[in-house]
């Protein structure tokens, strides 16, 4: 399952068009980055770490809890978790542009 669910997020984030992601691996999981950088990766078979800034992941978290968590470990971190059975597409592929947005440098985001 988790290979079924980051193929899906490597095909949304190339169908956005992310300039210069590669597919790599981040804590042995699955991942992808931008300049070395990783933006996304696989925290489990159905959950995926996002990179997002502090208080767009409370935002997010206040606005759909069903979709977006955090567990203890991730408290004060720049990523919040994220339930892939429960995401679309669509906004799946906006968020994934905004991580990339997030962790890309700045020559990429112009």
């Amino acid at each position: 399952m988790a290979d079924q669910h980051f193929a899906r997020i490597a095909r949304l984030a190339e169908a956005r068009g992310l300039r210069e992601v590669e597919q790599s691996t981040s804590y042995s999981t699955p991942a992808l980055k931008v300049a070395g950088n990783a933006f996304v990766r696989m925290l489990d078979d159905t959950t995926a770490v996002l990179q997002c800034p502090v208080d767009q992941k409370v935002l997010l978290m206040e606005i759909s809890p069903e979709i977006f968590f955090e567990t203890d470990h991730y408290v004060g971190y720049d990523a919040v978790l994220v339930r892939l059975d429960q995401i679309s597409d669509e906004e799946l592929a906006l968020k994934l542009e905004d991580a990339w947005t997030f962790k890309a440098p700045e020559r990429l985001r112009k």
